[in-house]
């Protein structure tokens, strides 16, 4: 950037270009999508983005869109091109009148990315007026009314260790970020999904305890759960806004595990109000970047804390004396439960 703290200011948010990073600071009123609320500020170093791009939007703006690569930012990779267009932080709109304004800082941002790859620039980066025919890079016109990131039929599942697809149509042109390079969301740490309470330390364990009004036999069986991240080796976030809405923990064992979420005891799902994108990607987010961070050093035999295995034992007595568990089945599961010790 020419001028080291110019600042564009959008609807809803706005940009502040330093010399190494696009600052995203968004507004808090009453109209600004609730995950802005949440983000408040995002740090975007230039060498987290692919492209950035200005299209036409609705009722008199235009929407200036950064693109970050693939594997830069942890709330993306949560996301899996699952979040709408209008809670897209990498998105600015902006009235008309400003377009000018907004393709000078379109080509500053430009000047400092990477050479772009052929098919970019024969997709509209040439000659031909300000706007970019790249609906495929900057997330416009996808059928599924989510953006250009793949959809939800994408999954939404992310192997820490090896990354998502290509989400950029650009056959893989976009080089993925080796790392994370702009830092998961603060909070919030906690939220209420339909069957549980999911609270995460920020650092090391993750924990399910569930609700009786909303979880399945399956998971009372299983008792509350409590995840190492370094047991994990990666998240799997469904939208609220779609049918099957939940969050899924990965086992770095990758065994076996039920189909549905609602019967896999690593799984919380969302619905009726619960679960909702503000609280629960934030929080995928968190923990998809702490396991990315972890030292994959493995976890030694029997380290599970002598208090853990107690609370374990005990709602597992609980279950037994309710009727929920049979008495087999008690003996089996306690047995378990002391070997870990």
């Amino acid at each position: 950037m020419r001028r080291m703290g110019d600042v564009l200011a959008g609807i809803h948010a706005a940009w502040e270009f330093e010399s190494d990073a696009l600052v995203i600071r968004f507004e808090r009123g009453i109209r600004t999508p609730k995950l802005y609320q949440v983000l408040r500020e995002r740090r975007v170093p230039y060498e987290a983005l692919a492209s950035v791009t200005l299209t036409p939007g609705k009722r008199g703006t235009v929407v200036l869109h950064a693109v970050p690569r693939p594997g830069a930012d942890p709330l993306m990779e949560a996301a899996a091109g699952q979040l709408k267009e209008s809670s897209d932080p990498y998105r600015l709109v902006l009235p008309t009148d400003q377009e000018t304004l907004a393709e000078y800082y379109r080509d500053e941002l430009r000047a400092l990315l990477p050479p772009e790859p052929e098919a970019a620039g024969a997709a509209g980066h040439g000659a031909g007026g300000p706007y970019d025919g790249l609906d495929a890079l900057d997330g416009h016109g996808g059928p599924d009314g989510h953006g250009g990131l793949g959809g939800p039929d994408r999954g939404g599942a992310l192997d820490a260790l090896g990354g998502a697809e290509d989400p950029y149509g650009a056959g893989g042109a976009v080089a993925p970020a080796e790392r994370f390079l702009v830092a998961p969301p603060s909070g919030p740490l906690s939220f209420k999904a339909y069957d549980g309470k999911a609270s995460f330390d920020g650092r090391a364990e993750v924990s399910f305890r569930w609700f009786w009004t909303g979880a399945s036999s399956e998971k009372w069986k299983a008792g509350d759960q409590t995840f190492s991240v370094r047991d994990l080796c990666g998240i799997e976030w469904r939208s609220p806004d779609v049918f099957d809405g939940h969050l899924r923990l990965l086992a770095r064992d990758g065994g076996p595990r039920p189909t549905q979420p609602d019967h896999d005891p690593a799984s919380v799902v969302f619905g009726l109000g619960y679960g909702l994108v503000h609280e629960s990607l934030p929080f995928a987010a968190a923990v998809l970047a702490a396991i990315r961070s972890s030292d994959r050093a493995p976890v030694p035999v029997g380290s599970r804390t002598p208090g853990a295995v107690a609370e374990r034992i005990r709602h597992l007595g609980e279950l037994h004396r309710a009727g929920l568990v049979t008495d087999e089945e008690f003996s089996t599961k306690k047995a378990e439960l002391l070997a870990e010790l």
